[in-house]
């Protein structure tokens, strides 16, 4: 997990569970899976939800394809989506968007990449080590200099894998 060590301070109560979370979470869940997160990306008629599965030994195809059937057969039923979307679901990938506060706790000591609503030292994108994560925070180290975030404050936070 790098050179850090990852403080956690809790993260009771942080984010109230989306609607749509709410709906598809039970579904995954009946498949053995985790719901890891997901993104709704308004477009008119060529809108996209896009849903990120995950499990300890890894996904495969044939999750995505169980997951798909599933989430779909929920969406039909519940109709959340008034327009007109495409449906595409996946691993979350080495270079993971994070959701929750969890994620970022299991990813301590990884290098990050945030997309900011409002600008941290003249800043809207950050990219560090996450050093540590508190109940409404994260601290990213910046070029040796620690940097507190606001969950609230962060658009996207995404993992940057590193190969050796």
């Amino acid at each position: 997990m790098g050179l850090f060590s990852c403080l956690f301070f809790g993260v009771n109560g942080l984010a109230q569970e989306d609607s749509l979370t709410e709906l598809l979470e039970p579904a995954v869940k009946a498949l053995g899976l985790e719901l890891w997160g997901m993104e709704y990306l308004p477009a008119g008629r060529h809108s996209l939800l896009r849903v990120f599965i995950e499990k300890e030994e890894g996904v495969n195809v044939e999750d995505c394809e169980k997951a798909s059937r599933q989430i779909s057969a929920v969406l039909e039923v519940e109709d959340p989506i008034p327009q007109e979307y495409v449906l595409e679901v996946s691993s979350p990938g080495l270079d993971r968007f994070l959701f929750k506060p969890s994620q970022y706790l299991t990813f301590c000591g990884e290098i990050v990449s945030l997309r900011l609503h409002s600008p941290i030292e003249s800043q809207k994108k950050m990219r560090g080590v996450l050093s540590e994560v508190h109940e409404e925070s994260v601290v990213i180290v910046v070029d040796g200099k620690p940097v507190t975030v606001a969950f609230s404050n962060i658009q996207k936070a995404q993992i940057v894998p590193v190969f050796k």
